[in-house]
């Protein structure tokens, strides 16, 4: 598991810019708004969660029981599990799965009913962890994820936890489950096996502002955000 940069294979070197920590369930919003603060911003972005999807892929595509962890541990050493990233400041970092993009596979339905699963072994967590600080270390990102701002990235300039009631949540991810969409039992589901986990539980950092997304527009949190953003950037040392 490494970090490239395009055209070769050492990373694209960041300069000594924020790091955005957005974190909170699934549904509440965090990937819109990240991608969009991102853009508005200057930085790269990371969606954490990709690489724990692109690792219960490759289980799954390898026959590997999930709610085995031994075998997940073991078999998730030898994965080729990749972060490229963009060319210049700013831009998505993509997960590459065996040198290549999974793309709407991430999204399969047998890979939403495992990922809490596999990401629930320690083992897991601790080989991706790893991976994702390699990146974030750079600086100029915003990341989001359920464990950045208290495991991955705790001194993370800017600290938010983003949430949603249940309900608002489930219906951002339902629609078709055949089509990538999430019942909201599913849902139930990967919050409890997140939020009960003994390593790095979905929870709030101490020092993380909460934001509930339930009845607020994407824009009026982006707003928010980048307004934490420009205030965290007058506060660096010059």
């Amino acid at each position: 598991m490494r970090v490239v940069g395009l055209g070769g294979d050492e990373p694209v070197e960041g300069s000594a810019e924020v790091v955005v920590a957005i974190d909170g369930p699934a549904g509440s919003g965090k990937s819109t708004v990240a991608r969009r603060v991102a853009e508005r911003a200057g930085l790269r972005y990371l969606d954490t969660g990709a690489t724990y999807r692109a690792l219960t892929l490759a289980l799954l595509r390898r026959g590997i029981p999930v709610d085995d962890r031994e075998a997940v541990a073991d078999a998730a050493k030898a994965v080729d599990l990749t972060l490229e990233l963009p060319p210049g400041p700013a831009g998505a970092a993509r997960v590459l799965l065996d040198g290549t993009e999974p793309g709407p596979a991430l999204r399969a339905p047998e890979v939403n009913a495992a990922v809490s699963t596999v990401a629930a072994v320690p083992e897991v967590r601790e080989l991706l962890v790893g991976l994702q600080r390699s990146l974030v270390g750079m600086g100029g990102i915003v990341v989001e994820g359920r464990d950045i701002g208290t495991v991955v990235w705790p001194d993370a300039d800017v600290k938010v936890f983003l949430t949603a009631s249940q309900g608002e949540r489930a219906r951002r991810r339902g629609g078709d489950a055949a089509g990538g969409g999430e019942t909201a039992d599913t849902l139930a589901r990967r919050d409890a096996i997140d939020s009960g986990r003994a390593a790095s539980p979905t929870r709030a950092a101490a020092d993380a502002l909460v934001i509930d997304s339930t009845t607020r527009s994407v824009d009026q949190v982006v707003d928010q955000l980048l307004q934490l953003i420009e205030a965290a950037r007058a506060s660096r040392p010059r």
